[in-house]
């Protein structure tokens, strides 16, 4: 109960505080990208009970011949990396943590595809809310293996409390403001998780 109060008043407070940064936003990736102005995407929130996540759109719809999706490198544009880099691109998520699909602090919600890849382990990411920061993030994000992620994760459901949380978001706010940590060293996006070799 005290993590979802602190949920909702740090989520109305951060959406009151940053609306002309986000009426901005909106109005630069409408000019620079046109429609749709939000990309939105199913993630599995809480015992992997789908939800629908909202973030800036930071990519152009660049197809190949065949009609496939070109590569990220290709289609994400300077200023979508600059709104990744920034983390502004998470902004409309707050709505999501203020509509209880999310926590501000939790395991990142990842892709539909993944819930029948994780081992029993692995599958514990899932018995909280996701966030839109975690422990992975604040201890190397994309940096990182996936292995190293979830094992943080996983820390983090066994270890979560409130002084937890409150520790996680201030290095969050120091590795955005230092921009730490966004990409992967070897191209614009993590690289999918594909399942455990054993």
């Amino acid at each position: 109960m005290i993590k979802r109060i602190f949920d909702i008043f740090l989520s109305s407070f951060f959406l009151i505080l940053c609306l002309p940064i986000i009426s901005i936003i909106t109005i630069i990736v409408l000019i620079k990208m046109g429609r749709p102005i939000i990309f939105s995407q199913v993630r599995p929130g809480k015992n992997g009970t789908p939800f629908r996540i909202y973030k800036f759109r930071t990519m152009r719809d660049y197809y190949d011949g065949k009609g496939s999706l070109l590569e990220d490198e290709l289609r994400l544009t300077k200023f979508g990396s600059f709104l990744r880099s920034t983390s502004c691109d998470e902004l409309p998520a707050l709505w999501n943590v203020l509509k209880g699909d999310m926590s501000l602090v939790g395991p990142r919600p990842l892709l539909m595809e993944y819930l029948p890849l994780y081992n029993k382990k692995q599958a514990k990411r899932h018995d909280i809310k996701p966030g839109l920061t975690g422990w992975a993030q604040v201890n190397g994000r994309n940096e990182i293996s996936w292995q190293e992620k979830f094992d943080l994760d996983i820390w983090y459901v066994d270890h979560q409390s409130f002084w937890l949380d409150v520790k996680i978001l201030l290095i969050t706010i120091k590795k955005v403001l230092l921009r730490e940590n966004i990409t992967e060293r070897l191209g614009v996006t993590m690289t999918k998780f594909n399942g455990n070799k054993e």
